[in-house]
């Protein structure tokens, strides 16, 4: 019995250095690529371009002015800035189309009547962000359900 056992060993140990072997080689190998993949990710941080900044700001002020209006609060005066959209770099420059300069012309236009006109102030925040909206479901794209979120209803 053991002339049988002894082939029976033999073999059973040479599988088992063999799988052995396998798996040692195999690991360093499998690691490899997971750390390579690490080393060439690596964070970037977005930029805003000027005109992205802008149309940010523009938002933060439309939700402040947006609260005063529901509150019944004073709304003050007309914000300067809003008219840099005229002049502010885009992310690409080809989108200062006539397009865009007309939306841009309408969008301040009713911007301004909401600091006018403070008996239907609420309507007049509206169609500041219908004129917003219009634009921005014509041409880029944007954040339209987050300017949706600006309508008084």
């Amino acid at each position: 019995m053991g002339r049988k056992l002894l082939p029976v060993l033999s073999a059973f140990i040479m599988l088992a250095s063999c799988n052995d072997k396998t798996v040692k080689e195999a690991a360093p190998e499998a690691e490899t690529p997971v750390k390579e993949a690490k080393a060439e990710k690596k964070f970037e941080m977005y930029e805003m371009s000027p005109m992205a900044a802008l149309m940010e700001q523009m938002y933060v002020d439309n939700m402040r002015l947006r609260e005063r209006i529901i509150k019944g609060d004073t709304i003050g005066a007309f914000p300067k800035h809003f008219l840099r959209i005229h002049t502010t770099l885009m992310t690409d420059e080809s989108d200062r189309d006539l397009f865009f300069e007309e939306h841009a012309k309408q969008y301040i236009e009713a911007q301004k009547r909401i600091y006018i006109d403070t008996v239907n102030v609420k309507e007049r925040f509206n169609e500041g962000v219908t004129s917003c909206l219009s634009c921005h479901e014509s041409k880029c794209g944007g954040p339209i359900p987050r300017i949706k979120k600006l309508y008084i209803r």
